[in-house]
């Protein structure tokens, strides 16, 4: 783990979003899309915003979402709409943003598409963290826990029925260890001194169960770097 601590929350948005667009632009140079996954919640906005104005080739560049709620993307509290809020303007407008969900298609299909999306792996994930350890939308005493964790696709459907930290949205898909895996650049966006004593603990243990988002740390791959600030 790569932890880049900042004094301010300027210096904080500023710096995380220059290291996510030299990860996009790396990828350019190797092949011609890249493929950027974002979360949703309340922190990371102020990151999208700045990234909308670094000079990319934005048409060569597919969006799509760690996790979603059952929401349709216009919804306020869609993790869509947060993105295409905050990212899709200024040079960003030119991007390709893939919503999960969509008026009139069922859940299942709704997974199956986003399966299908992820068949080109995700260069750039952008990862968050909530206050009982969850990351996408895998939570601490989750149903079927191990089979989300377990499963095979880079998506699986969740009920977070019972957790607290997914409010009233129980019915969800996330990303799984298995769309996490073939990425080169795993990042997570943090603050405030209760998220840092947090990413302190995450380090002191394996167990994902108890704080699923040790799986940045845990599942093989490319290593965390966390962007914090107070």
């Amino acid at each position: 783990m790569h932890l880049h601590a900042y004094e301010s929350a300027t210096q904080w948005t500023w710096g995380a979003a220059i290291a996510i667009s030299s990860a996009i632009a790396r990828d350019l140079q190797q092949r011609p899309r890249a493929r950027l996954l974002l979360s949703g919640g309340k922190t990371p906005g102020p990151v999208y915003t700045a990234l909308s104005k670094a000079p990319l080739d934005w048409e060569k560049v597919d969006v799509a979402l760690v996790d979603e709620r059952w929401l349709l993307p216009e919804d306020p509290d869609s993790n869509a709409r947060l993105v295409r809020e905050t990212l899709i303007q200024n040079k960003a407008q030119k991007a390709r943003l893939e919503a999960i969900t969509r008026a009139g298609r069922p859940f299942d299909e709704a997974l199956s598409t986003a399966n299908l999306h992820a068949r080109q792996p995700a260069g750039v994930v952008v990862l968050g963290m909530g206050d009982d350890g969850h990351t996408a939308s895998l939570f601490p005493g989750m149903q079927d826990f191990d089979r989300a964790v377990g499963a095979s696709t880079p998506y699986v459907g969740v009920d977070a029925t019972g957790c607290p930290g997914a409010g009233q949205w129980h019915r969800r898909i996330s990303l799984t260890p298995a769309g996490l895996a073939p990425a080169h650049t795993r990042i997570l966006l943090i603050r405030g001194e209760k998220k840092r004593a947090l990413l302190d603990r995450l380090v002191e243990s394996d167990d994902v169960r108890e704080l699923p988002a040790r799986l940045a740390l845990t599942v093989p791959g490319a290593p965390l770097h966390v962007h914090w600030c107070p």
